[in-house]
């Protein structure tokens, strides 16, 4: 068991307690209500992006640790320094016996961010040991109909995790500062007739990876003033071909930053490949970067957008 037994003046206490600081809570996970009795003490988070949200909600002294960061090597000198007092429990997709051995009591991950559709880590299977699992929007997509990707997605998570941990005030007020930081941005940005046709290139020489209509840097590209020329794809991060690629005829192209082959390899292989020469994007040479932590949802996608849309204006 989580809990020992505890005596019944203790109990009313706790009681009392969760009852002032507005537990419990409901929250909407996916297709989930999940209520919690009282904040999570032992929380983990999977990946570099989820964990930042913590950060910036301020919740180290409730976290037990976080996963799913070196292996990716998506981990930066911001981020080490905001979780230098909490362990890497596990380097990639943590085990059942990693969670347990931690003694967790949340679970901040989403599917393809730190769970698979059925495999051995799921809202299901940490249910039955007491851990319980808040799933990032963006993924919902794996497991449900959702609309398509958009900045709300975030500002629904970082809500929610305000509610769960009892510091929705703060929440709110970081929400409120990223909506009102995007819309001074946006307020200035040059209007066009026609929006600049961008493609995110991830990873893949073969076949590219990129992301479509449910991937967050869809809603990145729009708020920037672009449009993803793969938002006919009614996935998330998905793999495709690059004839759709060339048949359309990006004006910008988004690189994301991460693991061992460098964004400027990437940019490099398009460059140098002639299938690739009469793309616009290719010929004007224009490539922009955006880090890992910058394309998946979390914190940094308020200057994501501002990184974008300066590079669309140019």
């Amino acid at each position: 068991m989580r809990l020992s037994l505890l005596a019944a003046p203790l109990v009313a206490l706790a009681a009392t307690s969760a009852f002032a600081s507005g537990f419990p809570v409901t929250v909407k996970s996916c297709n989930r209500d999940v209520t919690f009795e009282a904040a999570p003490s032992r929380a983990v988070s999977n990946d570099v992006n989820l964990t930042e949200m913590m950060l910036a909600l301020g919740l180290t002294g409730s976290m037990a640790g976080y996963t799913g960061v070196s292996e990716w090597k998506t981990l930066d000198e911001t981020l080490r320094a905001g979780v230098a007092e909490l362990p890497e429990l596990s380097p990639d997709y943590p085990t059942k016996e990693v969670l347990l051995g931690a003694d967790a009591d949340f679970y901040f991950a989403g599917w393809n961010y730190g769970m698979k559709v059925g495999g051995e880590i799921t809202p299901e299977t940490l249910g039955a040991f007491g851990i319980k699992v808040y799933e990032l929007t963006e993924s919902c997509i794996h497991i449900m109909d959702k609309p398509k990707a958009a900045i709300d997605d975030l500002y629904v998570d970082l809500l929610n995790l305000g509610k769960i941990f009892g510091v929705s005030e703060r929440a709110e007020a970081l929400v409120a500062g990223y909506q009102s930081e995007l819309a001074a941005s946006t307020a200035t940005l040059p209007r066009r007739d026609t929006p600049p046709k961008v493609f995110i290139y991830d990873s893949g020489e073969e076949k590219p990876f990129t992301a479509g209509r449910y991937a967050i840097p869809t809603a990145l590209i729009e708020a920037a003033g672009g449009a993803n020329i793969m938002d006919d794809v009614n996935s998330s991060w998905v793999e495709i071909g690059w004839e759709p690629v060339i048949e359309r005829n990006p004006d910008v192209i988004v690189i994301i930053n991460y693991g061992e082959v460098t964004a400027e390899q990437k940019a490099d292989f398009m460059r140098n490949n002639p299938a690739f020469k009469d793309i616009p994007a290719v010929r004007h040479n224009r490539f922009v970067t955006l880090q890992y932590v910058e394309a998946t949802p979390g914190p940094r996608n308020i200057a994501a957008i501002k990184h974008l849309a300066a590079a669309f204006a140019e």
